[in-house]
């Protein structure tokens, strides 16, 4: 996303970045990051939470707005509200933790092959 936002920079149309990977994306060098310190997937918010979510876009829109130089970061007020060792804990695997993920894993697979099945998916 971050280069696609510089292209479309760049081609005059202006963008925001809701992100929750500060490093990569300053990076990248976007005009306009919200930064929201949440696992990845999370940037517009808390799943479920559609105040919070609601209030970060519009920090987006604000900064769309107010930037005044290329390259601004505003960081999000808010607290991620779940298992507060997230970062110790995402994206880990080990024996603590393999078989479970192998059982997520399938249980998702079938999911989606449910889904294709009905339509609701598209073909990779």
């Amino acid at each position: 996303m971050s280069l696609t936002a510089r292209h479309l920079e760049a081609n005059g149309l202006p963008t925001v970045i809701l992100g929750s990977a500060r490093d990569i994306v300053e990076h990248c060098g976007v005009p306009r990051f919200v930064f929201s310190d949440f696992p990845l997937g999370n940037s517009a918010g808390l799943p479920w939470d559609p105040t919070m979510q609601r209030q970060i876009v519009e920090l987006g829109l604000e900064l769309l707005e107010s930037a005044r130089q290329p390259r601004t970061t505003v960081q999000a007020p808010f607290v991620w509200t779940g298992d507060p060792d997230w970062r110790a804990s995402f994206s880990r695997v080990d024996d603590s933790n393999r078989e479970q993920l192998r059982r997520m894993g399938a249980k998702r697979r079938e999911q989606r092959d449910r889904d294709r099945a009905e339509g609701r998916v598209r073909d990779e």
